[in-house]
């Protein structure tokens, strides 16, 4: 059996090459976390999404921009609308080569325009700044990775399709087909490029993700003269987040979590719009039906109160990514190439969810924290870890080189999967 853990001659010329990129991984993250591009700021995704094109654009690759589709959004008017985010980032390169890889990231971050946007040098070797970590750093480190493989002379035993979205934080309603499609088109393995742990650790398992908007109307009235006459949407819908948030702890795995109530106005007026917005999670496809039962008898419930109507929107989005032999066989690859570099890589699992929920519901293994290293993600404390640029860049060069080569068996252990 190959031994992962012992460098060849080229993968020595591959880390070589990528330490000599370093400044240039580093200086385009930076310059990229410069734009905001949260999720629902359409500008901001227009303004980077040629920049990105342009950078893949190194690559032996056909790189396209894909005019996203419009899905739909609940308002805070509780009605529902289309809303079109950025462009999808379509690259795809020798289609008919023996190993094939999808590789995935995204561009869109959480943090709304006019919000979180310096960029400061934390010392220790961190900067702290919107998207370097989640992942604009990951998207650099692809770039470096994919530049320094194919430089050397196995490129044409690898192809790959990358797919780089606009709207992951937001759940891929624009671009899931997207992912599906690319990942059913011959890839053997995927590579998601998520920021690893604080640790190092990268994820192994991952729970389902969903996102709820319920709508409740009631009847407004006068609060003073005429309260007995009103029906208020916000007194069902805290009744129902008190049953929602109940319902932690109910099935092991399963969490709910509220996120807002939209709705109501002057105190004086009985309100006749609340909008619950939720996220629930699970750890397989029972929980995940349970966890949707439970949302639909409140809901009812909700209803059954007198003079409230409504409607859910939402559901089950991304399906659990559990642990199988496949994912067992690739972790343990990736393993041991990390050796090749020191690197002691440990697969812990998470309730986050991510593409490689998507890619995996698509029937292709992959590793999906491939990313930089970094921590307080989601938060205004995000920051990234300088250093993990070429060392992650390292291990994403490695492993392309093994698949190559086939030290790292990539139809094989697509083959467990079915």
């Amino acid at each position: 059996m190959t031994d992962l853990a012992i460098k060849t001659p080229e993968d020595e010329a591959i880390c070589e090459r990528i330490a000599a990129s370093e400044e240039r991984l580093q200086k385009r993250t930076l310059e990229w976390a410069s734009i905001n591009t949260g999720s629902h700021n359409r500008a901001g995704l227009d303004q980077l999404a040629p920049m990105l094109a342009d950078a893949f654009s190194a690559l032996d690759a056909d790189v396209r921009m894909d005019k996203s589709l419009p899905f739909e959004n609940v308002n805070d008017k509780g009605e529902t609308v289309d809303f079109e985010t950025g462009p999808v980032i379509r690259v795809k390169s020798r289609p008919d080569a023996p190993v094939q890889v999808i590789m995935s990231g995204h561009y869109d971050t959480v943090f709304p325009d006019g919000t979180f946007t310096e960029i400061k040098d934390l010392g220790n070797g961190r900067m702290n700044g919107p998207g370097l970590a989640d992942m604009k750093g990951g998207l650099s480190v692809m770039i470096g990775a994919l530049e320094a493989f194919e430089a050397g002379p196995l490129k044409d035993n690898l192809g790959y399709q990358i797919v780089i979205t606009p709207d992951e934080e937001i759940g891929n309603f624009a671009s899931s087909g997207a992912l599906k499609e690319a990942a059913q088109s011959g890839a053997m393995v995927g590579m998601t490029y998520e920021p690893c742990m604080e640790t190092g650790a990268m994820s192994g398992g991952r729970k389902g993700s969903a996102v709820f908007d319920i709508v409740l109307h009631g009847r407004s009235a006068h609060a003073g003269r005429s309260k007995e006459d009103g029906r208020s949407a916000i007194e069902a819908a805290a009744h129902m987040v008190v049953d929602l948030e109940a319902l932690n702890n109910r099935r092991d795995g399963v969490s709910f979590n509220v996120g807002a109530i939209d709705g109501g106005g002057a105190v004086n007026i009985v309100p006749d719009l609340a909008i619950v917005r939720f996220g629930a999670r699970a750890p397989d496809a029972d929980a995940a039906q349970w966890a949707m039962g439970e949302v639909e008898r409140l809901f009812r419930e909700a209803k059954a109160r007198d003079g409230i109507s409504g409607h859910i929107h939402g559901g089950f989005y991304r399906p659990p990514k559990p642990r199988n032999a496949a994912q067992d066989a690739l972790f343990d690859a990736v393993s041991n190439t990390g050796k090749a570099l020191g690197l002691e890589l440990e697969f812990v699992d998470t309730g986050g969810v991510c593409e490689g929920n998507n890619i995996f519901a698509a029937g292709v293994p992959n590793v999906d924290t491939l990313g930089v290293m970094g921590g307080r993600i989601h938060s205004h404390e995000e920051y990234v870890v300088m250093s993990s640029f070429v060392e992650r860049a390292s291990l994403s060069g490695l492993l392309l080189n093994r698949f190559a080569d086939g030290r790292i068996d990539a139809k094989k252990i697509k083959a467990l999967m079915e």
